[in-house]
């Protein structure tokens, strides 16, 4: 697991998603040019997140002794930070208006991964353009329902011997057949929504697992994963019958920005905040815009500011929180330290 560039990936692709909502959230340039462009690279950076997640909890479930042990060391990585940032604005909206059943309500929706049922909170955010007080989160869903699934998708892939690849090709097909035709078949407000749940992400998944795989090979060789995942990408926005393309192609490119020569750049040396930047920079945009501070310092002040706090608050969760949860054997312990 050691010389590649995973944890910076990690990081560049959280911090592509903080920045596209930085400007979604405060509509500095709604549905304009500005805020496409970065709705696409924030798209790109989940997708992105779901392949190296492939990658890496196949390996993490490659090294456990059971799936007892495999389940414990996900519910250590992903569990206590994502329950501190559920709760710490359900008490701030508890102290603000006292509404304990709407807090009630949040709160147990969200502790559950199920945050469409209950995105908003009492007395927060309800004048801004959109009112959810952390919808970075619709991912944590998607993730959790795949960690369930890797190892059914591994039994399989044992029971399959040599033909294994069979399966994750019919996991690729699968997924792109709901990430695509769902929209089309429903032609309803909600298609697109479930779409991009856990069917419509197994190809992105399936690649993660394909690059784990194949690291060896990839880390030899990363200038032809790159060569072939770049031209890929790029096919699959050339043509809509490409589109599904794109998780090969952005496994591939990922695949060479990991493992090409030079240095490492471990962007997790001081503490691997890429998960906090995740999942803290939705609030804590929606707060500063609440408080006004966007319109009194502009958006450039304001985002600079913003990016102070979030990657304050990462630091803090990861030392606080994420770090004391994680087994001293950890990866991403090791790597911090």
């Amino acid at each position: 697991m050691s010389g590649n560039r995973f944890d910076l990936i990690r990081l560049v692709l959280a911090t592509a998603v903080f920045a596209y909502h930085a400007v979604a959230l405060t509509a500095l340039d709604p549905f304009g040019p500005l805020e496409s462009g970065l709705a696409v690279a924030a798209e790109l950076s989940i997708q992105g997140f779901f392949i190296v997640s492939g990658a890496l909890v196949a390996g993490s479930l490659a090294r456990s002794k059971t799936v007892a042990n495999y389940t414990g060391k996900r519910i250590r990585r992903l569990y206590p930070a994502y329950a501190t940032v559920i709760l710490i604005p359900a008490v701030v909206s508890l102290a603000l208006t006292g509404n304990a059943a709407g807090v009630a309500r949040y709160v147990g929706a969200n502790l559950v991964f199920l945050n469409f049922l209950s995105p908003d909170l009492p007395g927060l955010f309800a004048e801004g353009r959109f009112t959810a007080v952390n919808g970075a989160l619709w991912t944590l869903k998607v993730e959790v329902m795949f960690y369930i699934a890797l190892p059914v998708i591994a039994v399989l892939m044992r029971a399959f011997g040599r033909a294994g690849w069979v399966v994750l090709a019919l996991l690729y097909a699968g997924g792109e057949a709901w990430r695509h035709l769902v929209p089309v078949l429903l032609q309803n407000s909600q298609a697109p929504e479930l779409a991009r749940q856990l069917p419509g992400q197994l190809a992105f998944f399936a690649s993660g697992i394909a690059l784990w795989g194949l690291w060896r090979v990839a880390k030899a060789r990363p200038m032809l994963f790159g060569a072939v995942g770049l031209l890929l990408l790029a096919a699959s926005f050339a043509h809509p019958y490409a589109a599904p393309l794109r998780a090969a192609g952005l496994a591939g490119t990922i695949a060479a920005i990991a493992f090409l020569p030079g240095p490492v750049l471990n962007a997790a040396r001081f503490g691997d905040v890429s998960y906090g930047v995740y999942i803290t920079h939705f609030p804590i945009l929606q707060a500063m815009i609440m408080a006004g501070l966007f319109v009194q310092l502009g958006f450039a002040a304001g985002f600079a500011i913003a990016a102070l706090f979030v990657f304050a608050a990462s630091f803090l969760l990861w030392h606080l929180i994420e770090k004391p949860a994680l087994r001293p054997s950890s990866h991403y312990r090791q790597v911090a330290s």
